[in-house]
């Protein structure tokens, strides 16, 4: 191309020759100094492939995170649905008890209440349902979730010594 400006005389031959010896001595100099020359281009392209890997590595771990949530949700639903004790219906006695700061009522059957009483069963809450199932599987499920588990009560043992309201019957109709 510096023929062709020469030919047409657009350059003369002085000016090229120093602007290629200039070009010559510069690249001798990065040879020399072994400098590397920067290339913007391709820091931006690497900076993006990393933050692109990690954002791909955080989207994939919420990814595993919800994928878990969803099993630990069906193993509930799974250990409440093949472990339920029956419930009473209408007829039976109520059992009040209070959920997220609501009062609540289920009807079962007077031996039911007794042992969900004792701690022997716990209420548990299922889709917007109340199911009553076996401590054990209480205890399994709140490894789980704790939120599930709605009532699961201890059993006392009851001192006759200390208690000031010993010597008081308390009524065999008084429920709770």
């Amino acid at each position: 191309m510096q023929e062709q400006l020469l030919k047409a005389g657009l350059a003369d031959k002085t000016k090229t020759n120093r602007i290629n010896k200039e070009k010559y001595k510069k690249n001798k100099q990065q040879r020399n100094a072994k400098q590397d020359i920067v290339d913007e281009s391709k820091i931006m392209v690497e900076k993006a492939i990393i933050e692109k890997a990690e954002r791909d590595r955080e989207m994939n771990r919420l990814k595993d995170q919800k994928a878990q949530e969803k099993a630990i949700k069906a193993q509930i639903r799974q250990l409440i649905s093949t472990n339920k004790v029956a419930k009473g219906n209408a007829d039976d006695l109520a059992y009040n008890f209070e959920d997220k700061k609501k009062v609540k009522r289920i009807y079962v059957k007077p031996d039911v209440h007794e042992h969900i009483s004792n701690g022997l069963l716990a209420i548990v809450a299922l889709d917007g349902q109340y199911e009553l199932v076996p401590k054990a599987v209480a205890e399994k499920i709140s490894t789980r979730d704790k939120d599930v588990i709605v009532v699961l009560n201890e059993k006392l043992e009851t001192e006759a010594v200390d208690d000031y309201y010993a010597d008081y019957e308390i009524p065999d109709d008084l429920m709770w």
